[in-house]
């Protein structure tokens, strides 16, 4: 019977034991994920030789979450255990049998009841501070701007820097107080010091009603208690609304423009400071009140805190905005618009455009081109965009390699002549294998990377239509020496890699597909690069299986003592890891220097609290029909400041990085540099190779396109009239989405000499014709870097948009009767390429190249024609020079150079054998043909009729082997 008892009692304590042994293994596990987290954090940052960012960011994390969490808990904690002490001693509290059951348990437990809410409290805290490092980190490191604004004199730093994080210390304050009051009051409640019915009813003699008083829901000592509180939170509200005065400088002025304006000067700033002192009678009133211990003193002050809050912050402003701003809006908000105009112009780094008016010219003569010779033969014929398939087709090789859609224009100097190149690197795409072979060990440890950067002239075509290449092939072939030509980090290289191999074992990752120099088959290749992780031991590859939640890590003979992993392999977040305090370019491009392929990155600071600049969404201005802004780490999408600081680049073998400081007078990055001290590299130590591929940033260029839209207007009058407002015009290949700006190498009117530079156009807003010429000079080895100009079309004669213009090509007869031989049969289409728009002639002319592409399984554009547009006149050939000449009156004036040039790598170009003109010819013979055709069948001459027929189609099938 005993023995029996016994066995029934044990079997309830190890079910007992089961829930906490859980919960135990669980938290064990977790925290073992998050260790192991942090350390492969921390080599990865060893591995690109970043140590001091990641032990200086997570120092600062440690320091803000025990500082932060220890701030919670103790006022959590301390007032609880306040309000404990403060309880009613020796008085039978009445209650309900719930809170009865609290009380009971706070006084068996009373440190435990009080500590748990405490750590869990201060541990939510803490969390919440982990995105502010980098808050903090800038403060703490702050750099003057030299610059004040105009109206609190202060410098620009102190709302940069100082303004978001004192604003979101005295938020965490006052949240600690609430919750610490919250805490406290729960006590009081438990403990009775804190009734829930302040009503009293007392009985009356006959005759008489019941007597109703109100009485004071709390003890004496719970009211004092309580009182302090509340005086410290409305006294931290108080700081808060005192700081908020500085906080107009960054907001948006009822939605004019982001900044202070006449209501903000005159009502705003000043209901702010009086908020504040009056929050600071409300915390004296409750100091008091802990005193005296009578609420209608704090009651009477919070209610006239309350009542002066919708009269002097909400009344009085919406009354000024309305009856006197409003009627008088250009006069009331002209100074605010001039200072707001110049801190815009100041934070975008716009205020040195040259701005000049320009009459274009939109007539034509023969030779008119005299003086643009330099500039014809290096005008860009290829488009990124539309030949990036040409590419795949041409120079993919295999299915498990990859180009991106959208691909680069570089410069590269062949033969002595710099010209504008169509690049592109060959990555590895393991999504291309079979779906059978997308194996672990295949994806993982065989497809570890690309092969060699492809490149094409960006103003030449083969006679077929297809690139004329600058280098090609596996291995490389071509102008372009690529000592080490092996990918193993690249834009769409996403997946670990495990490389590396063990003395006698033979290599195991595929290096080239059948394509050695012996002409063998396929070769393999060892990773010797020293970048990468070492996972030698058992204990690290434990932590990444870990990491990435795969046990081969552990299990796989192909993880041995020698191998390294390769992780976090796109150039972006490479850059974003290494300066988690930049924005990143959306288009990292590569390059060959010195042999090596690298892939160049351009990083911004910026600010989203520089005083008085209007506010921009980068999502907004930088995405087109080629790029789209995706948020990488932490960077900012709103921004009211912004510089090209950082130029860096990562090597596509070993993975290195390297920052170089770009603009050294940023005090932005000046501030950075402080906190990292060791992670950038002077401009002095980029090589010359290097230099002559650096260019100006597309993200930069398209936020300050954006700005200048309204703000190359520096008259307050014009500028909010917007009477001259510009506005990006649509791609009119793409409709809803923004015409792109381009890349490109042009003769500004008056130089000497064309140079490579960005472009972009702008239409008047809600009209199609041009209304400006922007450029920005983007050779990073000419003294005239970054320089941005700005031609003004004049308002009285107009010249055609892109708009325009793409719909006159389009609708052009001899446009249509070119490309009639391909659509015709439904066998092909049109592929129109990027509509370019160049300075030439005393005008702007326009340069489109037209692409067909076959419509069966791996077809792919080749081009076919250029279409040039000068003012109203249209010209077509097979080479632009035919279509200049046809614009031009028979002679543009000077040669193009197509045709002229040996092509690199093996194959020498060839004019084409037929043109434009046999394709008019047999066009205008089977036009003739179908018009007999007509005629004999209206006379009922069928016999005729047939034969008309038959010439047409031959004439057709003519015309169409002439255009190939």
């Amino acid at each position: 019977m005993s023995s029996t008892t016994t066995g029934e009692r044990a079997v309830p304590r190890r079910r007992g034991a089961l829930a906490p042994t859980i919960i135990v293994l669980t938290v064990v596990i977790l925290l073992f994920i998050l260790f192991a987290r942090i350390l492969t954090d921390l080599l990865w940052y060893r591995s690109v030789d970043a140590e001091q960012v990641f032990t200086v960011r997570l120092g600062s994390t440690v320091g803000l979450f025990a500082i932060f969490s220890v701030l919670m808990g103790a006022a959590v904690w301390i007032n609880m255990a306040i309000a404990y002490r403060l309880r009613p001693r020796g008085v039978q509290v009445a209650s309900s049998s719930s809170l009865s059951s609290y009380r009971q348990v706070m006084e068996r437990h009373t440190r435990l009841t009080v500590a748990i809410p405490a750590v869990l409290l201060g541990i939510m805290a803490g969390a919440g501070t982990v995105s502010n490092v980098e808050m903090f980190l800038a403060w703490v490191n702050a750099t003057p701007f030299g610059t004040t604004d105009p109206y609190f004199g202060l410098d620009m730093s102190f709302f940069v820097f100082q303004l978001p994080w004192w604003r979101w210390v005295v938020g965490q304050v006052i949240w600690t107080l609430v919750v610490a009051l919250v805490a406290a009051a729960a006590v009081h409640f438990i403990t009775g010091s804190l009734r829930t019915s302040p009503m009293r009813v007392t009985t009356a003699g006959e005759g008489q009603s019941p007597e109703i008083r109100f009485s004071n829901p709390f003890t004496k000592k719970a009211q004092a208690h309580i009182s302090v509180l509340l005086g410290l939170i409305t006294l931290a509200i108080g700081v808060d609304q005192w700081l908020g005065r500085y906080g107009f400088a960054i907001s948006d002025n009822d939605t004019l423009f982001t900044g202070i304006g006449y209501t903000d000067d005159h009502a705003r700033i000043t209901a702010k400071m009086i908020m504040s002192i009056i929050c600071l009678v409300c915390a004296i009133a409750f100091f008091v009140n802990a005193k005296i211990r009578r609420w209608m003193l704090p009651t009477s002050a919070v209610a006239l805190a309350v009542v002066s809050s919708l009269i002097v912050q909400a009344g009085y402003p919406a009354l000024v905005q309305q009856f006197d701003v409003r009627p008088n809006e250009p006069d009331r908000e002209r100074p605010y618009i001039v200072n707001q105009i110049a801190a815009t112009r100041e934070a975008y780094n716009v205020t040195d455009v040259e701005l000049t008016d320009y009459s274009a010219t939109t007539t034509v003569s023969a030779g008119q081109l005299v003086q643009d010779a330099s500039v014809l033969p290096g005008i860009r014929l290829m488009d990124p965009q539309v030949i990036s398939p040409t590419f795949e087709q041409l120079q993919q090789v295999r299915g498990y390699y990859q180009f991106p859609e959208v691909l680069d224009v570089d410069r590269y100097t062949i033969d002595g002549q710099e010209t504008d190149a169509i690049i592109a690197a060959r990555e590895i795409n393991v999504g291309g294998l079979p779906t059978e072979n997308q194996t672990w060990n295949n994806v993982h440890t065989v497809y570890t990377h690309g092969y060699a950067a492809v490149a094409a002239y960006g103003n030449r075509r083969q006679s077929s239509g297809e690139p004329e290449w600058i280098v090609r092939d596996i291995p490389p072939v071509g102008a372009i020496n690529q000592v080490q030509p092996r990918i193993y980090f690249g834009e769409n290289t996403t997946e670990y890699a495990v490389v590396g191999s063990a003395e006698g074992l033979d290599p195991v990752e595929l290096d080239t597909p059948g394509g050695n120099e012996s002409g063998g088959g396929e070769t393999y290749n060892t990773y010797d690069g020293s970048g990468g992780v070492p996972i030698g031991n058992i204990f690290t590859r434990a932590l990444f299986a870990s990491r990435f939640a795969h046990i081969n890590l552990l299990l796989s003979s192909r993880v041995h003592s020698d191998s390294k992993i390769l992780f976090e392999r796109t150039p972006a977040e490479r850059v974003a890891k290494v300066a988690p305090w930049l924005n990143i370019d959306k288009d990292p491009y590569p390059a060959v220097v010195d042999g090596k392929v690298v892939w160049i990155v351009d990083g911004y600071t910026t600010s989203d609290s520089y005083p008085n600049s209007q506010r921009v969404d980068l999502a907004s201005a930088t995405s087109d029909s080629t790029t789209s802004w995706t948020q990488i780490g932490f960077e900012r999408q709103n921004v009211n400041y912004m510089r090209n600081s950082v130029k860096a680049v990562v090597d596509a073998y070993d993975g290195s990085v390297t920052l170089y400081a770009w603009d050294t007078q940023d005090p932005v990055l000046q501030t950075w540099q402080k906190v990292y001290p060791d992670m950038l590299h002077s401009v002095a130590e980029i090589s010359p190779d290097l230099m002559a591929h650096l260019r100006y940033p597309q993200e930069m260029f398209k936020v300050q396109r954006q700005i200048l839209g309204r703000y190359h207007m520096t008259n307050p009058d014009a500028w909010y009239q917007q009477s001259d407002l510009w506005v990006v015009p649509e791609d009119p290949r793409s409709a809803d989405t923004k015409e792109p700006a381009y890349y490109l190498s042009i003769k500004w009117p008056g130089d000497d000499a064309p140079v490579f530079s960005q472009t972009a156009v702008f239409v008047p807003n809600e009209r199609e014709n041009l209304g400006a010429y922007m450029a920005v000079v983007a050779e990073a080895t000419s003294p005239d870097y970054g320089k941005i100009r700005v031609l003004r079309l004049s308002d009285t004669h107009q010249v055609p948009g892109p708009n325009q213009t793409f719909n006159a090509i389009q609708t052009d007869q001899l446009v249509q009767q070119a490309l009639l031989p391909f659509t015709s049969q439904g066998a092909a289409e049109p592929v129109y390429g990027n509509l370019l728009t160049l300075p030439l002639g005393g005008g702007l002319i326009y340069v489109n190249p037209i692409y067909t592409r076959g419509k069966t399984q791996g077809s792919y554009p080749v081009l076919r024609f250029i279409v040039v547009r000068f003012g109203d006149h249209i010209g077509l050939g097979s080479t632009l020079q035919e279509a200049l000449d046809q614009v031009f009156e028979g002679d543009a004036g000077a040669s193009t150079g197509e045709g002229d040039t040996p092509t690199t790598g093996g194959e020498t170009p060839t004019a084409p054998t037929t043109g434009l003109p046999a394709v008019q010819q047999a066009l205008e013979a089977a036009s003739s043909a179908y018009a007999a055709a007509d005629a004999a069948l209206a006379k009922g001459d069928l016999g005729e009729y047939q034969r008309q027929i038959e010439i047409a189609r031959q004439k057709m099938k003519d015309a169409q082997e002439a255009a190939k």
